[in-house]
């Protein structure tokens, strides 16, 4: 990467590092109003089609926003750990940073020491996230459990609310280009349906228990090498005889 190069990816990450703050993995839903508006005047509407953002009625079940304000409290010194850490990193990179500008604009400084001196900011800086994440493993993990266990029930809920609303085709948000009005508006009735199956969730995940991604890719590692998952009982090995 050239010294150019490499002051544009300063610049642009300043001294920013891993967000401290809780960022719950459906935030950019949370908005997305999950009520069903009555139809348009005089709009025809398809019987058995139905509309319904997944991501809209996770972030809006009180399974979850209750967890997010649990997480608050329950993560909180993870939170304060983080947040000092960096303060610390950013009060550490900050006249580094300073220097670098300052030899770059004086013309000075050789090329290789700029060089040098870029890769040493973006150490530090890698090594800053990479220290956040681990402090802030604990409540990833925990918004992992809390989404996987109302996952686990968003199927049923959905059935069950097509089911009540004679709806047989159920569609994303995404997938159309306009609705006149919001007779196909699915998101509440699925929404009551999940938050009486599940109002809400254990937060803090068991000792070892990993996401369901996780899981997978082991499974699948394992598959493609030929070996049984983790728990399951060895193959049976022929005797020769």
């Amino acid at each position: 990467m050239t010294t150019r190069n490499k002051t544009i990816a300063l610049a642009a990450a300043g001294l920013a590092f891993a967000t401290v703050a809780a960022q719950p993995a459906l935030a950019a839903k949370k908005d997305a109003a999950p009520a069903a508006a009555a139809p348009a005047a005089g709009g025809n509407i398809v019987q058995g089609l139905g509309v319904a953002s997944f991501d809209a009625v996770i972030a809006n079940s009180n399974a979850y926003k209750t967890a997010e304000t649990q997480r608050q409290t329950t993560f909180k010194a993870q939170f304060d750990q983080a947040q000092t850490r960096q303060n610390a990193l950013n009060a550490q990179i900050k006249p580094l940073i300073d220097k670098f500008n300052a030899d770059r604009q004086g013309g000075k400084a050789t090329q290789a020491s700029l060089e040098q001196q870029a890769g040493a900011i973006q150490q530090i800086q890698e090594n800053g996230k990479a220290e956040l994440q681990r402090i802030l493993q604990p409540v990833g993990l925990s918004q992992a459990y809390v989404n996987e266990q109302i996952e686990d029930k968003l199927n049923d809920a959905v059935k069950a609310a097509m089911t009540k609303k004679g709806v047989s085709i159920l569609i994303s948000p995404d997938a159309i280009l306009a609705v006149n009005g919001g007779a196909y508006n699915l998101n509440q009735d699925i929404l009551n349906e999940l938050n009486t199956s599940i109002p809400s969730a254990q937060l803090v995940p068991p000792a070892g228990w990993e996401p369901r991604q996780v899981r997978e890719q082991r499974a699948q590692a394992a598959a493609a090498q030929g070996q049984a998952p983790a728990g399951a009982a060895p193959a049976t090995q022929p005797s020769g005889r």
